[in-house]
């Protein structure tokens, strides 16, 4: 396990033909493109956690049969001061470098306060955002890096903050019909208040402006106060339906004024970052139309979420589905200093991920009795009325064990059926892949031995007519040095595996990624 998770891994950016095993679908012609962390020492120095590693984007390209992979650091800013000083010298969020030469490093200060933070770094080594014909590489900060998805060539930098007031970003964007880019952005203590920012990025922009960016078009939709000025709630994801976008605030907090002294202090900023356990999680849900947050509160226990599943409306309730935990332990575990040899024995989650479903009635009886359930649907979720008028809700319990959940984007605001995810049991590196119906708790499942596969991604098939036709690819490293690692490929609808693309290189563990299909790449390069 070591090796698999601190081993730098070489890049091999001209194409490697994989050896592919089994019969894959004629109609699967594209790019799989994935994002992760792939170096982990420069020089005589380590990060100290996993997610820290600089960015290493891999893809394995379908055309006619034949698989082709490639890999390649990405060339961010970050990469190339620590190559050329050959130490880490750019802070990360787990790892503070002391001293960092680079420029910028006290560009950032808060007036508010007597001290500087360095600038955020833009090794984006999370996931992969499309904006109209182009590709980026992303993460949580305020930066994201354009991409040439067909020679992982990294292009220019692109600063969220130079068009709107975030400082931090999620690196799981929506997209609307139009293909515009929905996401949230923290603006932290700008002119006095601490919010959360939805904008938008235009897919396209005006005929008068084509030699300009789609960022300058950057807007606010709409933005939520936090309900603390200088302890704002960290989140990875949000939600989104036909009407509303589902924002939850939970009680895992940034402390600003810790976060700001961090440098100064000696330690890493995630060290800034909390779980209050007797804290109450609220829900926010924004009327996409009238841009306002719906005036009852919603909440429920304290609990820690990374990734939302789906979101929907259905007779006057929006549903969403989360994967939840009741602690923020998960963090910890991947510091390298836990991924050692006795992984297996000292590692062991202490909060397993749930897949809880809330049902939220925005329409009920004004007159409802306090303690009474409001929600009329057939479920075992409940939302309760308190004395104050606000409501209590309890989710219903779809599965346990599964993250890095997937569907297909077709249903994604609507009601749906299936999830694909990965599994685990004792530890939070997956061991298997799951498909689970929402609606009848069925799972299925590929798993096999030595093996750890990454979030798995589904493609529909160009003819289908159900949800789950198509296919469902993921990256699977082995523990086992005889044994090459490859891309699988299962047919989604009965979870089969249809074939394997080997590769006799040393792949990394990734974290996100996209499939971009042949038609949407000749756009690109025409």
């Amino acid at each position: 396990m070591e090796t698999i998770f601190s081993k730098n891994k070489e890049e091999h950016p001209e194409p490697i033909k994989a050896e592919v095993q089994g019969q894959l679908p004629t109609w699967l012609q594209g790019i799989l493109l994935r994002n992760g962390p792939g170096m982990h020492t420069i020089g005589d120095t380590k990060y100290n956690h996993w997610f820290d590693g600089l960015a290493l984007l891999h893809s394995f390209t379908f055309k006619n049969g034949e698989v082709y992979y490639r890999s390649k650091y990405l060339r961010s800013d970050s990469y190339n001061c620590n190559i050329e000083a050959n130490r880490i010298v750019v802070s990360e969020f787990g790892t503070m470098a002391y001293p960092d030469p680079c420029k910028n490093i006290f560009a950032k200060a808060f007036s508010y306060l007597s001290h500087t933070i360095p600038e955020f770094t833009d090794n984006c080594l999370i996931n992969i955002m499309k904006s109209g014909d182009d590709y980026y590489a992303t993460s949580e900060t305020n930066f994201i890096r354009k991409i040439n998805p067909q020679t992982l060539e990294t292009l220019e930098k692109v600063d969220y903050n130079k068009y709107i007031a975030v400082n931090v970003a999620t690196s799981h964007p929506h997209y609307d019909s139009a293909g515009n880019i929905l996401n949230m952005g923290t603006s932290i203590v700008d002119k006095g208040k601490t919010k959360y920012l939805l904008f938008k990025i235009p897919s396209s922009v005006p005929e008068t402006e084509k030699n300009k960016s789609c960022f300058k078009h950057m807007e606010v939709v709409c933005s939520i106060p936090s309900r603390s000025l200088l302890h704002p709630s960290y989140y990875h994801s949000f939600g989104i339906t036909e009407n509303y976008i589902v924002f939850i605030e939970q009680p895992l907090k940034l402390d600003i004024v810790k976060m700001a002294t961090a440098y100064i202090r000696g330690v890493n900023w995630a060290s800034c970052l909390a779980f209050h356990k007797d804290d109450k999680t609220w829900f926010h849900f924004v009327d996409r139309k009238t841009k306002k947050d719906v005036s009852t509160k919603f909440y429920t226990d304290a609990l820690v979420l990374y990734h939302h599943v789906n979101a929907y409306e259905e007779d006057g309730h929006i549903i969403f589905d989360i994967i939840a935990y009741t602690d923020n332990s998960l963090y910890d575990m991947f510091y390298l200093k836990k991924l050692s040899k006795d992984f297996e024995e000292n590692n062991k989650l202490t909060s397993i991920p749930t897949c809880k479903r809330f049902v939220v009635p925005l329409q009920y009886d004004k007159d409802a009795e306090v303690g009474s359930n409001l929600v009329t649907l057939p479920t075992s979720a409940t939302a309760v009325k308190e004395k104050d008028g606000s409501i209590y809700c309890q989710p219903e319990i779809l599965c346990e064990g599964i993250e890095l959940p997937h569907i297909n984007y077709g249903y994604n605001g609507k009601k749906y059926t299936y999830v694909y995810a990965t599994e685990v049991q004792w530890s939070p590196v997956p061991t298997k892949i799951a498909k689970l119906n929402v609606q009848t708790k069925e799972m299925l499942h590929w798993r096999a031995d030595h093996c750890w596969p990454s979030e798995p991604i589904f493609i529909p098939s160009p003819d289908a007519r159900e949800e789950d036709d198509g296919v469902v690819l993921t990256c699977v490293v082995t523990s086992d040095p005889k044994e090459a690692p490859f891309l699988l490929i299962l047919d989604a609808k009965t979870f089969t595996e249809l074939g394997r693309a080997r590769v006799n290189v040393e792949m990394h563990l990734d974290l996100h990624g996209m499939f971009i299909p042949e038609k949407a790449l000749k756009t690109e390069t025409e």
